[in-house]
């Protein structure tokens, strides 16, 4: 069966060009932000991925084929969408069978990314072992996809309504690098520390794409996370979050808010907590990760 794989006019000039490439997410359109900021957003990081020297690829899953690349009309009309469906890789291939309309998270973007030969994605934070897991075993499948797909993924770290430790607990036994761009200290997501050090530290681009590459020399399977800090003048501190989170995860548990809907339910409760800062947050650190993204990718060849 021949891979339902369209790329953009952008991306297929890209790749006859040998210009890099950074994947981009697009469950963080339909599902992070409300219109019209997600449109405005995702144009935003675009634009930084252009300005750093290499081609943004937001991938989506429409009419039965993996989008790598949205022109302008579609991403526009992707943003506006009603009941997309957030997909993994427990769907992706379902929803291409039958057509449904799908937004890619972080698992999904690093396979469909792979299929596509792309080696660097951005996104804002990754998923994680949720609190309360050793009750609900709610994990989420990028912890699994990192340890399997050889892409490197930059991201703000791991969103801090997760529960941290056992993330990267779980990321360590899976034998994912954990890499620390610039700073010794693992950062979440809207705060730039999380009071847990990190496993590992790099300060250059080119340093990290050399040691995927060497990965893949030394025949180990998967990709590595690159985590990078939020900007200090963006970053909402870990001491002020904390409450916040709290109340949202007791009202999360009161509702029986569960499975997918756990993330969005948190995320929007927090938004609204925080009058809008979070939003403001969430923006700047994965325009901030598409910047480090672009470079990362100029060193892959």
């Amino acid at each position: 069966m021949k891979l339902p794989l369209v790329f953009s006019a952008e991306v297929t000039a890209a790749r006859a060009a040998g210009t890099p490439v950074v994947a981009l997410e697009s469950t963080i359109i339909t599902h992070g932000m409300p219109w019209p900021q997600n449109y405005e957003t995702a144009k935003l990081v675009e634009d930084d991925i252009r300005k750093g020297g290499a081609v943004p690829a937001t991938i989506a899953i429409l009419n039965g084929a993996i989008h790598i690349g949205l022109d302008d009309a579609r991403l526009a009309e992707l943003a506006q969408m009603k009941n997309v469906a957030k997909l993994s890789r427990a769907d992706l291939a379902v929803a291409l069978a039958t057509g449904i309309a799908g937004a890619t998270t972080v698992a999904c973007t690093m396979i469909c990314a792979h299929l596509a030969g792309i080696q660097v994605f951005a996104t804002g934070g990754i998923g994680g072992v949720h609190q309360g897991a050793e009750s609900s075993f709610d994990i989420s499948a990028d912890l699994m996809e990192l340890a399997q797909t050889p892409v490197t993924v930059v991201a703000a770290g791991a969103k801090a309504i997760l529960d941290i430790p056992k993330t990267l607990e779980v990321l360590e036994t899976q034998g994912v690098p954990v890499i620390a761009y610039g700073q010794d200290e693992f950062p979440a997501f809207w705060s730039r520390k999380s009071g847990i050090p990190a496993p590992l530290r790099l300060d250059e681009p080119a340093q990290i794409a050399a040691a995927q590459k060497m990965r893949t020399a030394l025949g180990l399977p998967g990709g590595q996370l690159v985590a990078n800090p939020v900007p200090v003048e963006s970053e909402i501190s870990r001491d002020a979050l904390a409450p916040i989170i709290a109340a949202a995860q007791a009202r999360a548990t009161a509702e029986g808010i569960s499975g997918k809907a756990v993330t969005p339910f948190l995320l929007g409760a927090i938004l609204e907590a925080t009058d809008g800062a979070s939003l403001a947050t969430n923006i700047a650190l994965v325009r901030n990760n598409a910047r480090l993204a672009a470079e990362i990718a100029q060193h892959f060849g």
